[in-house]
């Protein structure tokens, strides 16, 4: 192969995979709802990733790729169908109704937009089955739905990777043996499935807001991906404040995303971002969702505390006029509704904000000792950020390198890295 060619092959193979990370979970949600079979859906799936890697260093990139892998796995469904013997009986309608699909729609892009809503819906109440734990349901539509990773759920979890691995296996065995159909739960079964459905949809966005590993430090296709679910739950479950409670606190977070990182993709801090250019659009939208939250009574959830405080954000025109102390109080309170050492490292951040650096110091030393946090590289990180506020910058330089060996994201890392030689340099006496 030439050195052009092998240039083109490698370009090809990095679209391939950026458009499996996208489209990854609609091309399996449609497939789910042509099948009736997650497990098989993945697998032709899978297949279609295999042609493209290929065919496509060769052929070159189709202009809609999407729809080539839909396509494409159709095709393959088809194949499988007709040719294993053993389930004939069971799939030789379905078969036939592919083939009348595939007539009936020309457009592939057409088809597969047509269903991509309802479709994406249904898999991700399918995999926050109750049948499921709550764990393997988290896991299992994180998998299949958000693109992400085993190892990226394992460090949103806080867990070993091997055990998430466990989980969407098992997970995916039980929903075949439980026979789970591909549909809607009904009315009366929403309400107990809606608050994983609601934690898959906020991990994905997390995992958009600020990436676990990789180049990148946010991934905005996620956040996207994120709160169209989360309105498409606002309009099922109308009357549900936690709903909107969350589509509120995404749309806020989401205007931040343009001012996260500066001209070369690095990372830039909440209270140095450049305010004018926060998306007071999205903002406008989420405070009218935290609006119909409230209004909606009760005591406030999880999901409407976060974005009351993200709102204390989005409220103010300069990081100065911040309401810290109200930020601290709603933490508070969070701590209180679900307690969680991660909560309690954000409450310290804040009441730091409030009360001075040797607060919120204190109460991050408590945590130095909670075994969920013992691999989160936020703890040293914060705790280096109030050494170096009370001016033990020696202390500081230690911990932004412990939480720079411990983040998995290289923008991340190389901040991390920066600070650290910052405070280096003042511990020594040659920095101001």
């Amino acid at each position: 192969m030439t050195e052009t060619g092998a240039a083109a092959a490698a370009e090809a193979r990095r679209t391939v995979e950026a458009v499996w990370r996208i489209e990854s979970g609609k091309l399996v949600a449609g497939l789910s709802r042509i099948v009736r079979d997650v497990p098989l859906a993945e697998d032709l799936a899978q297949d279609a990733l295999v042609a493209a890697l290929e065919q496509w260093p060769a052929s070159g990139v189709p202009r809609n790729a999407a729809a080539w892998l839909m396509g494409t796995a159709k095709h393959r469904a088809i194949d499988r169908i007709r040719r294993d013997q053993r389930l004939r009986a069971k799939y030789a309608q379905l078969a036939r109704d592919l083939e009348t699909e595939q007539a009936a729609a020309p457009d592939p892009v057409a088809a597969l937009d047509d269903h991509v809503g309802d479709d994406l819906l249904r898999l991700m109440f399918i995999a926050c089955h109750p049948v499921l734990t709550t764990p393997a349901r988290v896991a299992l539509t994180l998998r299949l739905l958000g693109g992400l990773t085993t190892k990226e759920i394992a460090r949103a979890y806080l867990v070993p990777e091997s055990t998430v691995a466990q989980r969407i296996v098992r997970a995916k065995r039980a929903l075949a043996e439980a026979e789970v159909p591909f549909e809607l739960p009904a009315p009366g079964e929403l309400a107990e499935r809606l608050a994983s459905v609601l934690e898959v949809v906020y991990l994905i966005f997390n995992e958009g807001y600020a990436a676990t590993e990789g180049e990148s430090w946010t991934r905005p296709e996620l956040c996207g991906e994120a709160l169209r679910l989360g309105r498409v739950l606002a309009q099922l479950a109308p009357t549900e404040p936690e709903v909107q409670g969350l589509v509120a606190l995404m749309e806020i977070q989401a205007s931040r995303i343009r001012a996260r990182t500066g001209p070369a993709g690095e990372p830039v801090l909440l209270l140095d971002q450049d305010r004018s250019r926060w998306d007071r659009l999205l903002i406008n939208r989420g405070l009218a969702a935290l609006e119909r939250a409230e209004r909606l009574g009760g005591a406030p959830g999880p999901y409407v505390l976060q974005a009351a405080i993200a709102a204390c954000h989005a409220r103010a025109r300069t990081a100065e006029k911040t309401d810290w102390a109200r930020i601290a109080g709603l933490y508070g309170t969070l701590a209180r509704l679900v307690p969680s050492p991660v909560v309690e490292l954000n409450r310290a951040v804040a009441l730091a904000m409030a009360s001075g650096p040797a607060v919120g110091l204190a109460l991050v030393d408590e945590l130095t000792s909670e075994p969920a946090l013992a691999g989160y590289h936020l703890l040293p990180s914060v705790r280096g950020d109030l050494l170096a506020r009370l001016g033990r910058h020696g202390e500081a330089h230690a911990e932004f390198l412990r939480a720079a060996a411990l983040t998995q994201n290289q923008r991340e890392r190389a901040l991390l890295l920066q600070r650290a030689a910052g405070s280096e340099a003042k511990a020594a006496g040659s920095g101001p």
